[in-house]
């Protein structure tokens, strides 16, 4: 027997495009979430409760400085207005009913078609103390993609910041030394954007030239 999937193309069954990347420009459709609303379930309320609090101690609130809550596949993400994210870091990690000690990080994603919002910063926070995990966003137009650095308050961000600035052009005010840390200085655009283009642009390794994806032989 034969499979019936034989005629399938795409991905790394492409054919005769001369992409040899495998994925022959496919751009699956995104859609981003929706708000969520109370009760989020789990232990989502007790630390929006508490967060809600620490801000509220400290003259702040919760709405000023979280523009939604987004439950996904029992995940939960803050969407931080950006003025707000190191008082919203601060607290997740000095409040002793949140204690969020770890920041993994800095992801950064492209979202053309969210118009004013185009360029995102995703923090995954993790409590040791409580076995707990969550995530901060923070969008920003690409017009002007400036989110205050949270390096002070989570130090191993600092080369996470200069990657995310590296390939998606996020600024981050007040990072000690915001150089690119992959592409090299003199290097135009951002290569993990979504309108960077693919292929076009040769690899030089160790003197020797590799021809661009869309320019070189197909395997097929």
């Amino acid at each position: 027997m034969t499979s019936g999937n034989t005629g399938a193309r795409g991905m790394f069954g492409v054919r005769g495009t001369g992409d040899t990347s495998g994925y022959s420009r496919l751009a699956p459709p995104i859609s981003l979430e929706d708000k969520a609303s109370r009760p989020f379930g789990g232990y989502f309320d007790a630390v929006a409760d508490s967060l809600d609090a620490a801000l509220s101690s400290a003259g702040g609130t919760f709405a000023a400085a979280v523009e939604r809550v987004v439950i996904f596949r029992d995940e939960m993400t803050l969407h931080v207005e950006r003025s707000h994210l190191p008082q919203v870091a601060r607290r997740l990690r000095d409040e002793p009913d949140l204690r969020f000690e770890l920041c993994l990080g800095v992801d950064g994603v492209h979202y053309p078609q969210d118009t004013g919002r185009e360029l995102h910063a995703v923090y995954p926070l993790a409590s040791i103390t409580h076995n707990r995990r969550i995530r901060l966003e923070v969008s920003v137009p690409d017009s002007d993609p400036h989110i205050p650095s949270i390096v002070g308050i989570y130090p191993t961000n600092d080369w996470h910041e200069r990657e995310t600035y590296d390939f998606f052009g996020i600024v981050f005010d007040g990072h000690p030394a915001l150089t690119r840390i992959e592409m090299p200085d003199d290097w135009k655009g951002h290569p993990q954007r979504k309108d960077y283009p693919l292929g076009g642009i040769p690899v030089e390794y160790k003197g020797a030239q590799t021809p661009p994806p869309d320019e070189r032989r197909s395997y097929n």
